[in-house]
């Protein structure tokens, strides 16, 4: 035992990681409703019907005892209605007992089916409602959402059939004990006290069990991203090229072994608790059924009561060994779904809605905005205050590190502003609701998606409203000039953009996109988008080749007409019609202008400018610059 008492509580014990060892009283009774709640929410026949199978399951061993000992009193006593009772009772148990546990076994499925649909909607909903993307850069934040997720899978329902499994234990240890305390009530005293340090052994083993739950869960969550680099096409070429199968392996190899000796160790600490303690019991079980034979021996009794005892001291163990593994086994399964409920409570809409934005028509406003993505961090943005009118573009370049992602993002409301306000005809979008100033907001990013889906589901998601309009979804290709490519597709737009997920009926179906055309599809998704008030543009061309940027700028100059368009790019040739120019440096504003005004002023934008075009002079020319 001295193990288990010295263990350390390991990071977990630590109060800022919630949920942290064994909940409270309260807590628990918490997790318990809201797991109840769940129960009945998702299956409400098969929680009424389990609560009927508790009962029974209950009584069945009381039953058992009773019916044998009827059997056996009728014997000595050639009483025939004694017989046929016991015998009928048990045959009768004997039919029963099969059915109800394969009842038992549909409705725990059935009800494990409904549940898991219902913890991952509220799991992934969520998780998609938090409005920003701090979240999802914390690694803590991943660990919790982990185990929350694993809780999603058993936890509501275990922790449900272990309310009605404690009850089930209840009414038979409660039945049995009746029987027990009128043959010796000290003895049956003593049944039940042994029980005590197993109690408070399992409560103990429970609390390192979730303590070393929420240490491993970072790493098995690194094992499965090395696992999942394996299998991931987007990075099988370097990890072919370089060699890198056996290293990734390796980190793989190590973090699962890691988590495993965390495993091992605490299952070798439980099979050394619970082995010392079933002994214990045992003993003690054994000098109870001592007493009441003597007492059956002195004729104090006859052979069915000693049957009946013998059954009870039988039962009674059992199941007050499987109660403590209930309560042990839920103090642990609450640990876990604890992070479920933290988890699903923190993705929750805040109390009272907020305004929503409403259509742009002056302009977009930054003043005095500094941001740094944590107090660690250096800062990004320092002080930069500037407008784009509605009606206008701005441009915004700059070297890597400048800044200029980051304003994207600001302005997409994915983080707050450290300091300074970011406006929206006059509003500080932190007090909007996002998604009606996302919905206000087409952009292409510069990191963007290539999803696993159809060529028209990849621009439908640009508005997901126009996925039944097919006319809009050409008509978005067509202005990204990637129509003529997607209809000489194996099944024109309905072609997967894949080879991962395929059609069985025809394995070629899916196709690989090259980068370009990648890039096209990310601009068909904004322009989907044609209503939006802001179109930001982040490096929409940087994937293409110099004539078809040329034409894609000209194309998407006429989309930017008659909005507030924001332009990120590295390469200066495409701003230069910009209304506006802003460059960045080290997060501040060096310069504006525009491209006149800037090229005038011979500073760090006519620089960069000058060296570009110089470099466009060698390709043509092949004159030394």
């Amino acid at each position: 035992m001295s193990e288990l008492a010295n263990a350390a509580p390991g990071p977990g014990a630590d109060a800022t990681s919630r949920p942290a060892g064994l909940p409270d009283v309260r807590r628990a009774a918490t997790l318990i409703r809201r797991a109840l709640a769940i129960h009945v929410g998702a299956a409400p026949w098969a929680a009424g019907l389990s609560i009927v199978l508790m009962v029974v399951g209950g009584l069945t061993p009381v039953a058992v005892a009773w019916f044998t000992r009827a059997i056996i009193e009728g014997l000595s006593a050639h009483d025939t209605s004694e017989i046929v009772l016991g015998v009928t009772g048990l045959g009768l148990l004997g039919l029963l007992t099969p059915l109800i546990a394969h009842v038992s076994h549909y409705v725990e499925r059935e009800t494990e089916r409904r549940v898991l649909v219902r913890t991952q909607a509220e799991l992934f909903t969520a998780v998609s409602a938090h409005p920003g993307l701090t979240e999802l850069e914390d690694s803590g934040y991943h660990d919790r959402l982990r185990l929350a997720g694993e809780a999603s899978r058993y936890a509501p329902t275990q922790l449900s059939t272990m309310f009605l499994g404690v009850g089930q234990e209840l009414i038979t240890i409660g039945t049995f004990a009746a029987a027990l305390m009128v043959w010796s009530g000290p003895v049956a005293a003593l049944v039940f006290l042994a029980a005590a340090p197993t109690l408070a052994a399992q409560i103990r083993l429970a609390r390192l069990r979730g303590e070393m739950l929420e240490r491993t869960a970072p790493l098995f969550r690194r094992q499965a991203f090395y696992a999942g680099l394996l299998l991931d096409m987007r990075a099988a070429k370097e990890i072919r090229l370089f060699g890198l199968g056996g290293f990734l392996r390796g980190r793989m190899m190590r973090e699962l072994h890691a988590a495993q000796a965390q495993e091992r160790r605490q299952d070798r600490i439980a099979l050394w608790v619970d082995g010392s303690l079933a002994a214990l019991t045992g003993v003690v079980s054994l000098v109870a059924l001592a007493v009441f034979v003597r007492q059956v021996l002195a004729g104090h009794g006859t052979v069915g009561d000693l049957v009946v005892v013998i059954a009870a001291l039988a039962a009674v163990q059992m199941s007050v060994s499987g109660l403590v593994q209930q309560l042990a086994m839920a103090g642990e399964t609450m640990i876990m779904f604890g992070h479920y409920v933290d988890v699903t409570a923190a993705g929750r809409a805040p109390a009272g809605p907020l305004p929503e934005a409403p259509p742009l028509r002056h302009g977009l406003e930054f003043d005095d905005v500094w941001f740094r993505y944590s107090p660690d961090h250096d800062w990004v943005l320092r002080g930069v205050t500037l407008t784009v009118p509605y009606g206008s573009s701005l441009a915004v370049v700059g070297e890597n590190g400048a800044g200029k992602s980051t304003l994207v993002k600001l302005i997409c409301g994915f983080y707050p502003p450290t300091r300074g306000v970011i406006r929206w005809d006059g509003a500080d979008i932190t007090g909007l609701d996002p998604s009606s100033l996302r919905a206000r907001i087409s952009a292409t990013f510069q990191d963007f998606m290539s999803y696993e889906l159809s060529a028209h589901d990849n621009i439908a998601v640009g508005d997901v409203t126009a996925g039944d309009d097919p006319e809009r979804i050409v008509a978005a290709a067509r202005t990204a000039g990637v129509d003529d490519a997607l209809r000489t597709l194996p099944r024109g737009y309905g072609t997967v953009l894949t080879r991962a997920f395929t059609d069985d009926a025809d394995p070629s179906a899916g196709v690989v996109l090259s980068g370009g055309q990648w890039q096209r599809m990310a601009l068909a998704r904004a322009c989907l988008r044609d209503g939006a008030d802001l179109l930001i543009l982040d490096e929409p061309s940087s994937g293409l080749d110099v004539e078809a940027e040329h034409e894609i700028h000209r194309r998407l100059s006429s989309l930017r007409h008659g909005r507030a368009s924001l332009l990120v790019s590295h390469r200066l040739n495409t701003v230069r019609d910009a209304d506006l120019i802003v460059v960045l440096r080290d997060g501040t504003i060096l310069e504006q202008g525009d491209h006149a005004a800037l090229m005038a002023a011979n500073g760090r934008y006519a620089e960069l400018f000058r060296l570009q075009a110089s470099g466009y002079d060698v390709l043509v020319t092949g004159a030394t610059p």
